[in-house]
């Protein structure tokens, strides 16, 4: 089983339950992810199996959009609601009409303080722990971007709102910032991620669905030649075919001008074989070899595999 699952996942569980949980239904061991969501946060949860863990690299500067809900009156040490409130409720000091013209100034790259109750990793351990064995945490601030935040409702101190970022942004820290800039605090009340890249919520499958879905027969995993479809692609001919799987470079005559830096190298039957980097004019280098070499040899490496896919990165919080 080779390809994406798009989760919609609950709330009240982690990611790599949410993983666990597939790893059982689809008896598939190879599983990895592009980001992971906080607990409490719902949505779009891509994991990637079997060979597919191997594409992970090429997602790292995906899109990733959510919907929330922002509490404004004080701020909490998680920067969401599940942590302690770091002073008075000062709701009634808010000000909605200081919001728009704030929110904007959010977009564009800017300098984000990570949560310390996250997976930011700190000489090898993660921070949150480090927090909660009460040791000292201080996190280097690190440029995210913010390429889209929208003010969709306003209900008393309750803000919704609309965001999409680059990936390993916060949204919990924008919340935290905006209630800073505010004077009044505020924290994540509610997370859903709506999108990852090419992979939006309309996509997604609960838990229930899957397990019936697979129980059904039905097709629910996306195929590897379907994925990345940003990237162009380049149909060998049969006798570049051996070659691509031993990772020899590939004469792409069609893109011998072109800046593209990553072809995807298709099989004569429409298979994704491998994925290229451009070396200098029409040559381009197989780094991730996906198809079988019909030899004594169960797989061919390429320089960039790095075995299942994973982000320790909570972005979804």
């Amino acid at each position: 089983m080779n390809g994406a699952l798009v989760l919609d996942k609950p709330a009240g569980i982690t990611s790599h339950d949410a993983v666990s949980a597939v790893r059982r239904l689809t008896r598939q061991r190879s599983i990895g992810h592009l980001g992971t969501l906080d607990p409490f946060a719902t949505g779009v949860l891509v994991l990637l199996l079997g060979k597919a863990t191997r594409l992970a690299q090429f997602y790292k500067l995906t899109k990733k959009s959510y919907s929330g809900v922002m509490r404004v009156g004080f701020a909490t040490d998680t920067f969401d609601f599940t942590g302690t409130s770091c002073g008075p409720d000062r709701a009634n000091d808010f000000q909605p009409e200081q919001l728009p013209g704030l929110m904007r100034q959010f977009v564009g790259t800017y300098l984000q303080r990570p949560p310390i109750y996250s997976a930011k990793k700190v000489d090898g351990i993660p921070a949150h722990r480090r927090v909660r064995k009460g040791q000292a945490v201080v996190l280097a601030p690190v440029p995210v971007t913010i390429h889209k935040l929208t003010l969709d409702y306003i209900k008393e101190q309750h803000v919704g709102f609309s965001v999409t970022v680059s990936s390993g942004t916060y949204i919990r820290s924008i919340v935290n910032d905006i209630g800073e800039r505010l004077g009044i605090g505020a924290h994540l009340a509610e997370l859903r991620r709506t999108a990852v890249g090419n992979f939006p919520i309309e996509q997604a499958v609960t838990l229930d669905e899957l397990e019936s879905g697979l129980r059904d027969g039905r097709e629910m995993i996306t195929p590897m030649n379907q994925l990345l479809p940003e990237i162009p692609s380049w149909k060998l001919p049969e006798s570049d075919v051996q070659g691509a799987l031993h990772g020899q470079f590939i004469q792409a005559a069609a893109f011998a001008a072109s800046e593209a830096p990553f072809l995807r190298l298709m099989a004569p039957d429409g298979n994704l074989l491998a994925m290229a980097e451009k070396a200098g004019g029409p040559l381009y280098h197989p780094l991730v070899v996906l198809g079988d070499v019909p030899t004594n040899e169960t797989e061919v490496m390429g320089e960039a595999d790095a075995g299942p896919a994973t982000d320790p990165v909570a972005e979804g919080g």
